[in-house]
């Protein structure tokens, strides 16, 4: 389970469920008396307040703008979760199937046909979550918000000791050779 599909905290019509449950328990042990049609009405009376609740809950979250830190993270018209699950499905598949080859279970012919899909599903899929992946951009960008473009400038460095690309900017290893943005040739810069 990953962390974006487990919760420590309930959900709310877990809560609200949670508490129409025990509501309607003990208003069974409190009604002494009570004919049996009488208890399982006010049991369902106590569940319907229950569901009322999460209803009306439901209806006033978008107001408050509350569950816009819960929405999944959408890339390209799908969750990027799904997106993960069903690369790591391919990948998986993938292997499979070259073990299948392995064992002469599969054609070569076959072999290679399933293959070519599945590696060009699995480049698609991967090509999706990068697309989806702008953090560290926008990390970056934050960064030069804060502290400005000085550090950006030939020759500089950063906190951690790795010098910017004279020509892009960009920040590099101390042993490159060449900028990984734009292969402008790093050791002219230093």
């Amino acid at each position: 389970m990953n962390s974006e599909t487990s919760t420590n905290a309930l959900a709310p019509w877990q809560l609200f469920t949670l508490a129409g449950l025990i509501g309607a328990t003990i208003a069974v042990f409190v009604s002494e008396g009570e004919t049996p049609a009488g208890i399982i009405l006010l049991s369902l009376t106590i569940f319907t307040a229950a569901i009322v609740g999460v209803a009306t809950w439901r209806t006033l979250v978008p107001f408050t703008g509350w569950n816009d830190q819960h929405r999944l993270v959408v890339v390209g018209g799908r969750p990027r979760a799904a997106l993960e699950r069903e690369k790591t499905l391919v990948l998986q598949s993938i292997k499979l199937l070259e073990f299948d080859l392995g064992m002469g279970k599969v054609s070569p012919f076959d072999f290679d046909e399933m293959s070519a899909r599945l590696r060009s599903r699995a480049a698609r899929l991967i090509r999706e979550l990068d697309a989806g992946a702008g953090y560290r951009n926008e990390i970056e960008q934050e960064i030069v918000r804060r502290i400005g473009d000085e550090a950006q400038t030939p020759g500089a460095v950063t906190a951690d000791g790795l010098p910017y690309c004279g020509q892009c900017g960009q920040r590099h290893d101390r042993d490159a050779k060449f900028c990984k943005h734009c292969g402008a040739n790093v050791e002219a810069t230093r």
